[in-house]
Formats: C-alpha cells, sequence, structure tokens
C-alpha cells in the first residue's frame, strides 16, 4: 500500500499544490485511496526530498503562497516500476465481519440497527460512484487513460453492489435469528 505511489500518480496526471491534493484525494482518489491532508504533506516533503517531485517555481513571489509539485523523471521512472511490480492480494479486514461473527457467541444486540446504516452509507456512496460514471465516462470516451480510470471506478462500483447486496441478506438473516437477548 503506498501513498507515495498514489501522490505521484495524481502529480503525473496533473501537477497541483498540497492542497489541489487534498481536493482530488476528497474528491477522486480518495474513492479508494484515502489521505489525510497531513499525510498528503509529509509525503510531499519526503518525495521531494528523495528527487522523486520538485516544486514548481512560483509565478510571482508572495509570502504565504502555496507550492504546486510536478513529478521528475526518477519519480515517473519510480512509479513504472511499481506499476510493474507484481503484489498480492490483500485479506479483507472489516469490523463488521468480525462484530457479526462476536455477535454469534454474545448476541445480535444493536447490530442489525448499525447493518442498516451501513446499507444506507453503501447505497449512497453507490449512488455516487454510478453518478460519477455517468457524468465522466459517456459512451465514445475510449482512450486508454480513460478505460483505465473507468475500469478503477468500476471496481469501486461492483464492491459497493456487493456490499449492498449481502448486507441485506444479512439483515434478512438476523430478521429470521432468535431475540437478541438470546445467543443460543
Amino acid at each position: 500500500m503506498s501513498l507515495p505511489h498514489a501522490i505521484l500518480t495524481a502529480l503525473v496526471e496533473k501537477p497541483s499544490s498540497g492542497l489541489e491534493l487534498t481536493r482530488r484525494f476528497d474528491k477522486s482518489i480518495g474513492y479508494f485511496w484515502s489521505a489525510t491532508h497531513q499525510q498528503i504533506y509529509r509525503e510531499l516533503g519526503k518525495l521531494e526530498a528523495q528527487g522523486l517531485i520538485r516544486a514548481l517555481p512560483a509565478q510571482q513571489p508572495a509570502r504565504g503562497q502555496k507550492k504546486s509539485y510536478e513529478v521528475l523523471p526518477a519519480g515517473r521512472d519510480e512509479l513504472a516500476r511499481w506499476t510493474a511490480t507484481a503484489q498480492d492480494p490483500r485479506p479483507l479486514r472489516d469490523t463488521m465481519l468480525l462484530r457479526l461473527r462476536a455477535a454469534a457467541v454474545v448476541g445480535t444486540a444493536g447490530i442489525e440497527a448499525d447493518l442498516r446504516r451501513h446499507l444506507e452509507l453503501h447505497e449512497r456512496q453507490l449512488a455516487e460512484y454510478e453518478e460519477i460514471e455517468k457524468r465522466d465516462f459517456p459512451p465514445g470516451r475510449d482512450s486508454a487513460e480513460d478505460r483505465l480510470r473507468h475500469l478503477v471506478l468500476r471496481a469501486g462500483i461492483d464492491l459497493e453492489t456487493f456490499w449492498t447486496q449481502w448486507l441485506r441478506h444479512a439483515l434478512a438473516e438476523c430478521a429470521e435469528l432468535p431475540a437478541a437477548d438470546d445467543p443460543s
């Protein structure tokens, strides 16, 4: 898992300031890779120190002016190396699944309400992804870059579809269980 590589990717796509990167993480990259404002700024400093990015010269010198960064050839090489390196899938770690397992031995009190809450959150995220798909990937956008970006978005849509279906199934199962105060 690599925040530096997420930042390099974003900067190759468009040179940006730390604040612009934070906004882009919130609006697009954050759908599959999240980072706080502080984490992004910390990584920008490290990437610059490693010679992978550089701050662009300011248009007009001004105190407190935000720095914009661009990827240097060494940064592009690192991103290409990382992209070409094989990586194993990561195991799923989800607290809701662990909580359901625990509910099997201590009872389900409170779990159904949280399952409903999770379902609402995943339904909202799915609707947002589907809206992005309609807006950003109309028929005919077939460049290699668009197809790969759309593939990433489709992964988000498919994952949210999975979670909404699974949560509906989990709620149906919970509805058939004995009362919440009876763990047997």
